[in-house]
């Protein structure tokens, strides 16, 4: 169902891809959104090893919980800073993509503890976390995507 990568040799391995995934700070969600168009928005996200989800947060309403809830098939792209190799003007860039599907995060505890490893990724400051959590964690969704397919290249820039 899921397409391979046309340049063999671009490809990276699936250990590089989850460390994109884990290390990269945002990506970019598609989902299927109004009328048939696709709906895209750049989110941050934690990826958790341990049962291999990429999770996220963010409000209760709108464009994108409306298409979440309507059909859970996501899209879900991240990409490095890239690297400039040989002296050459062109980034090496390294991308992954995953296909998969949503499941939204109903138990609150597991909710705003995924929310406090996500934080981790931007500040080690707990006391704002923890103060952004009481302020705002009532009116927070969380939701993971269970991948069904990751793939991963190394391009560069023409």
């Amino acid at each position: 169902m899921f397409r391979d990568i046309v340049r063999k040799k671009n490809e990276i391995t699936r250990g590089e891809c989850i460390e994109i995934l884990k290390h990269e700070l945002r990506g970019v969600l598609a989902v299927n959104g109004d009328g048939g168009y696709p709906y895209c928005m750049p989110m941050n996200h934690y990826y958790c090893e341990e049962d291999g989800m990429i999770y996220f947060h963010g409000g209760k309403t709108g464009h994108k919980i409306d298409s979440l809830k309507a059909d859970d098939r996501v899209c879900f792209c991240v990409h490095d800073e890239g690297v400039h190799e040989d002296g050459n003007w062109a980034l090496t860039v390294r991308s992954v993509v995953v296909f998969g599907r949503v499941h939204f995060i109903d138990d609150y505890e597991y909710a705003m503890d995924i929310a406090r490893k996500l934080s981790r990724k931007f500040t080690d400051d707990t006391g704002l976390t923890e103060e952004e959590i009481r302020k705002s964690g009532k009116s927070t969704l969380c939701f993971a995507i269970e991948p069904e397919h990751i793939s991963g290249k190394r391009v560069k820039e023409q």
